[in-house]
């Protein structure tokens, strides 16, 4: 009896304190049944939610393929131009820079900022005074070398003279033949006295000449016609010529042609050749747009913090006097241009659809046409570009077509990036 409650669970009862418990096995107590019944609960569950999960993400899928936008931009013909942009400075065609040759106080002034000039017309006077008594002096020398050949040619004739009769004298043996020969010497050395004197007078004259010029220098005159556009020094001011000339005006030849200097980097400069038209803007005239083109490509370089470029000169006509010297200037140079081509957006070449699989950079181009509300694929050869707008050479494109840009999700309001094909 004893054993039949322990073999189903029951505890057994107390037994007398002379009585010894029957040991049991372990083997006799069976295992509850509960446990299998939970785990095919737990694994059913864990397939409703992975079969929830699946059904739920198709579900967006298929909802954000349905929302998605495109922005669309029409096919046009018209024109594509390719251009360089340069920032430079509007300077005059020919500029003149005066200075002067000698050192000295300037003494007067007749020429001003803005004044109209003429070649020849002095500007300004420096103080003439040690220069002229210069040329007094060598003019005095030059008048004492005159008188000494006058001199120096009546002794010659005396001494022609002398010699002449010696000569005579001697046949009759009337005189030594010494006193002929100091005769004939005395000849001969005033005729090397008056060559003397004439060497001496050439000397004289050309320091009377240098004289004069360095006197003439003293009036600061005007090389060409034009109008002065800088100015300078003021009366009273000293100006030292010793080492350099100092620029006392510059002056410019003609205002009416003007030109803009720009410096263009080296990746840009192999397309610019004499002869591109350019544009160019200035902040005084912002809602004008001056026309001109390039007079010349010069060949030095200059080199500013490793970075390389040219100077590209851009002549443009004045004749309004618009435009002033210094003035900066943002300048356009069209290397080359295309008109009425069938051209695309630029962002229409680089755009692929989000949906589609990524796929190694190509070399042909394509562009997604919307037709019938879906993306196609359409091949094109591509021309000229510019900074907006691509030439299409040919493919099945016409003026009308709508190219896709960009995607844009509905639900999120998020444009999708065009990526590289």
């Amino acid at each position: 009896m004893i054993d039949e409650r322990i073999s189903q669970g029951a505890q057994p009862p107390k037994a007398p304190s002379k009585l010894v418990p029957l040991p049991v096995a372990p083997q006799a107590i069976p295992a509850k049944m509960h446990k299998p019944r939970s785990h095919w609960l737990i694994a059913g569950l864990s397939s409703l939610l992975v079969v929830a999960a699946i059904a739920a993400t198709t579900w967006w899928v298929l909802s954000e393929r349905s929302s998605i936008h495109y922005v669309t931009a029409e096919v046009t013909r018209g024109p594509v131009t390719r251009a360089v942009t340069a920032t430079g400075t509007v300077n005059p065609e020919l500029t003149i820079i005066v200075g002067a040759a000698v050192s000295g106080i300037i003494q007067e002034l007749t020429c001003d900022y803005n004044t109209q000039v003429k070649k020849g017309q002095v500007c300004a006077t420096i103080d003439p005074r040690p220069y002229q008594t210069v040329v007094d002096q060598n003019k005095a020398e030059l008048a004492v070398a005159k008188a000494q050949l006058e001199k120096d040619k009546a002794n010659e004739a005396y001494t022609l003279l002398a010699l002449n009769r010696y000569a005579n004298l001697i046949q009759t043996h009337a005189v030594s033949q010494d006193v002929f020969d100091n005769a004939k010497n005395a000849h001969d050395q005033a005729i090397a006295q008056i060559a003397f004197d004439e060497a001496t007078i050439q000397q004289h004259e050309a320091a009377l000449a240098a004289a004069q010029v360095n006197l003439d220098y003293a009036s600061i005159v005007s090389p060409v016609d034009g109008t002065v556009v800088s100015r300078n020094v003021t009366v009273g001011q000293t100006v030292a010529s010793s080492f350099q000339t100092p620029t006392l005006f510059l002056i410019a030849s003609d205002l009416t042609k003007m030109e803009v200097d720009t410096n263009v980097s080296e990746s840009d400069i192999g397309g610019i050749k004499p002869g591109n038209k350019a544009t160019f803007t200035v902040d005084a005239y912002a809602k004008r747009t001056f026309e001109g083109s390039v007079t010349q490509v010069r060949q030095s370089p200059q080199t500013v913090q490793n970075v390389v470029t040219y100077d590209i000169v851009i002549g443009v006509d004045n004749s309004d006097l618009a435009l002033k010297p210094g003035l900066t200037a943002a300048s356009r140079i069209i290397v080359d241009q295309r008109n009425d081509v069938t051209r695309v957006p630029n962002q229409a070449l680089r755009y692929v659809p989000s949906n589609r699989p990524r796929t190694a950079p190509s070399d042909q181009a394509r562009v997604w046409v919307l037709r019938n509300d879906e993306p196609v694929a359409v091949a094109v050869v591509t021309g000229l570009d510019d900074d907006s707008f691509t030439e299409i050479v040919s493919g099945e494109l016409k003026p009308g077509d709508l190219v896709i840009t960009v995607e844009q999700l509905a639900t999120a309001k998020k444009a999708v990036v065009p990526r590289l094909l």
